[in-house]
C-alpha cells in the first residue's frame, strides 16, 4: 500500500510541444504541467532539456540577443553551433530551456525558443524531409532541497540553476507523460531531377546581374 500511496502522490507531469510559424524559421513552444508534485516546486527553477537532431538548430547569436532583452533563458550544449552546415554535415546538440510560470495555471510552465531547419540533400521523389523532435525531459532545481525524493530523481545537468542562490545545486528529473511522443518538422527539399534547371537558371541570373553591374560601372564610374 505504501508503494501505491507514493505512486498516487507522484503523478506524471504533462508535456506539450508545438512548432509555430511556417517554413525554415519556427518557434518551439513547450508547455509543462507538473501535476500533484507541482506544489513541491513552487519558487524553484523549471526547465525542459531536449536533444535537437541535426536537421534543426538554435542560433546562439539570436539566443544571446534575446537573453540580453530578457525574452528567453536557455543553455546550449555545446554553446558553439555551426549555423551554416547542412543537415548531413551537422550534429545534434542539447538545449536546456528555462521555463516561466503560466499565470493561468498554478502548476503550469511554458517557454518559447526560435529554431531553424537546415538544408537537406536533394531527394529523388519527395519534396519534404521529416525532422523528428523527441519529447523533452522535465527538470526542476530547488536550492533548499525540499523536493520529495520519492517523486524526483537526481539528474546530471551541465547548466546553472536560476533559483534563489547563485551557487551550484542539484537538478532533479520527473517522469512525464508527453501529449505526443514526438513532434515532426517538415522541411522543404529540392528534387534531383531539377538540378539541371536550377544550374541553368542560376548561371543565367549570375551572367545577367554581372552584366548590369559592369554596365553601371562603365556608365557612371570615374576612371583616372
Amino acid at each position: 500500500s505504501l508503494i501505491l500511496d507514493v505512486q498516487a502522490a507522484c503523478q506524471d507531469a504533462s508535456v506539450t510541444q508545438e512548432l509555430l510559424k511556417e517554413g525554415f524559421h519556427r518557434d518551439l513552444l513547450v508547455k509543462v504541467e507538473l501535476g500533484v508534485v507541482g506544489k513541491d516546486a513552487e519558487g524553484c527553477a523549471v526547465a525542459a532539456r531536449t536533444s535537437l537532431p541535426p536537421g534543426i538548430y538554435v542560433d546562439p547569436y539570436e539566443v544571446a540577443s534575446l537573453q540580453r532583452h530578457n525574452l528567453t533563458k536557455v543553455v546550449l550544449i555545446p554553446n558553439v553551433v555551426d549555423v551554416e552546415a547542412p543537415e548531413y554535415l551537422a550534429t545534434d546538440h542539447l538545449v536546456l530551456l528555462y521555463m516561466e510560470p503560466d499565470p493561468q495555471c498554478s502548476r503550469c510552465f511554458r517557454a518559447a525558443l526560435p529554431v531553424h531547419g537546415r538544408y537537406h540533400r536533394p531527394a529523388e521523389e519527395t519534396e519534404e524531409a521529416l525532422v523528428v523532435l523527441k519529447s523533452p525531459e522535465v527538470l526542476v532545481c530547488c536550492c533548499d532541497n525540499r523536493l520529495s525524493t520519492e517523486c524526483w530523481k537526481p539528474a546530471a545537468v551541465e547548466g546553472p540553476c536560476s533559483g534563489k542562490t547563485d551557487g551550484p545545486c542539484q537538478w532533479y528529473s520527473v517522469t512525464h507523460k508527453p501529449v505526443y511522443e514526438e513532434l515532426i518538422l517538415r522541411v522543404p527539399v529540392g528534387l534531383r531531377r531539377h538540378n539541371l534547371l536550377v544550374c541553368v537558371v542560376t548561371l543565367l541570373a549570375t551572367v545577367l546581374c554581372s552584366s548590369l553591374i559592369l554596365a553601371a560601372v562603365c556608365k557612371y564610374g570615374h576612371f583616372s
